[in-house]
């Protein structure tokens, strides 16, 4: 078989690899490597993975390779049990590999890694009260991570987060009861989604919004005795939806006629 990859074999080191002096030699003969293609002394994340993939049990003896690819790969297939003694890696990619396979209550002390690819691990395996440091990280991609892990009543935390995406997040899962909450923010979508989930009853806080989505949105869910305020809307598509669901109910369309 011809090698997957087309650039030459050679180690972390940028020395030819060779099959000649190897201590797999029965792996090749087994099948289990192949040059070029897999080998754990290739520099290429893909070869390493597809040795270890092939032969789990030689994980554990890779672990404190020189090499940071090997280790995390080898952090991938090895025995959780000797995970620990990684969890103080020099590398961010082994640390984050060991934050993705060791048993939760292991990894609470990763929520303050100083690399952001270790702390998003953590945020998308965490649960509950764990999550709440994650929810406030300086970092925008970590706190969202942590904001999508989130049980609603943790979401409180984030309803005004400095980025939209956040609170978009907050408005689509926070109790429905703090929603008058965001009824103001900045950004349009997420104003929309508080108008999508809000009580009807309530929608009278987004009747004026300057966005037409959301008031648009406000007419298609407010109680019928409140839509008169959109017959005369500026715009044509929400003064529609305004009369169409008067005409249903029976009621005036407010246009006089």
């Amino acid at each position: 078989m011809q090698p997957v990859e087309e650039d030459e074999a050679v180690d972390w080191l940028g020395r030819p690899v060779s099959c000649t002096d190897c201590p797999h030699e029965e792996n090749r003969r087994a099948g289990l490597c192949e040059f070029g293609r897999s080998c754990v002394f290739d520099r290429r994340g893909r070869r390493i993975d597809r040795f270890f993939a092939a032969d789990p049990a030689q994980a554990d003896r890779y672990l404190d390779h020189p090499y940071f690819e090997v280790r995390t790969l080898a952090a991938k297939y090895a025995s959780p049990f000797r995970l620990t003694a990684l969890i103080g890696d020099a590398e961010p990619d082994v640390r984050a590999m060991v934050a993705l396979r060791l048993p939760t209550p292991r990894i609470r002390g990763f929520v303050g890694d100083p690399d952001r690819r270790v702390r998003m691990t953590v945020a998308r395996r965490l649960e509950g009260e764990d999550l709440v440091p994650l929810l406030v990280d300086p970092d925008y991609a970590v706190r969202l991570a942590a904001a999508r892990r989130a049980p609603p009543a943790l979401l409180a935390r984030v309803m005004h987060d400095a980025d939209a995406d956040i609170r978009r997040e907050a408005a689509r899962r926070v109790d429905e009861h703090l929603l008058p909450a965001m009824a103001g923010d900045e950004d349009p979508t997420v104003r929309l989604i508080v108008a999508e989930r809000i009580r009807p009853e309530r929608l009278k806080i987004l009747a004026s919004d300057v966005d037409v989505r959301v008031r648009f949105t406000v007419a298609e869910r407010s109680p019928v005795d409140d839509l008169g305020r959109f017959v005369d809307d500026a715009e044509e598509v929400v003064r529609e939806v305004a009369r169409l669901r008067l005409q249903a109910q029976g009621g005036s369309d407010g246009s006089g006629t």
